[in-house]
């Protein structure tokens, strides 16, 4: 009987980590006036009538910090990222030589920076929102155990240890969330 305990500790510890795992990749996408390749994430361009993700069609590099350069395997493909660039409408314009594509990443106004850190905010809050969902999902499960049987010592330490879990991704969500808004902040 103490497995089921284990795997249902077990199962809340993965989705809370997975839900702080894509927190932090959403908070990649948020602009902070510092290229990356993440920028680009989930642009996609018709490569021969598919819709292909930018990356699989070109290499991605950020020579500093305020451009992106792209470069297509193959060069028909520039003005096809161009148009792909302009109308996924990511604050930046293409410029290009006939080589490759430069992106130019706009420095972000004090204004601007602080609806970033607003926004990065509101998803951290959505995230721990969700992870206090996982736990009371998984304290609804801890009580279905000790009706199936299962000692009530063992259920209170289960839900004991799904507190801490939950404690301790709270806390994890909230570094990641001090650190972008640092990064954010930081001209």
């Amino acid at each position: 009987m103490a497995m089921d305990t284990q795997t249902c500790l077990k199962q809340t510890k993965d989705n809370m980590n997975a839900t702080v795992t894509f927190f932090d990749k959403s908070l990649q996408k948020i602009r902070a006036g510092k290229a990356s390749p993440q920028m680009l994430e989930g642009l996609r361009v018709d490569y021969y009538g598919n819709p292909t993700p930018v990356d699989q069609v070109a290499n991605i590099n950020t020579p500093d910090a305020h451009q992106i350069v792209i470069q297509p395997w193959e060069r028909n493909m520039l003005p096809v990222i161009e148009k792909a660039i302009l109308a996924a409408n990511i604050g930046m314009t293409p410029q290009n030589n006939g080589e490759f594509i430069r992106l130019i990443v706009p420095t972000p106004t004090e204004e601007r920076r602080k609806e970033l850190v607003k926004k990065a905010k509101q998803e951290a809050e959505q995230t721990k929102v969700s992870i206090r969902n996982i736990r009371r999902t998984a304290n609804d499960e801890a009580k279905k155990l000790k009706d199936n049987g299962v000692e009530e010592d063992a259920v209170k330490k289960l839900e004991n240890d799904i507190q801490k879990v939950t404690d301790e991704m709270i806390a994890k969500v909230d570094k990641i969330m001090d650190a972008k808004e640092k990064e954010i902040m930081t001209l």
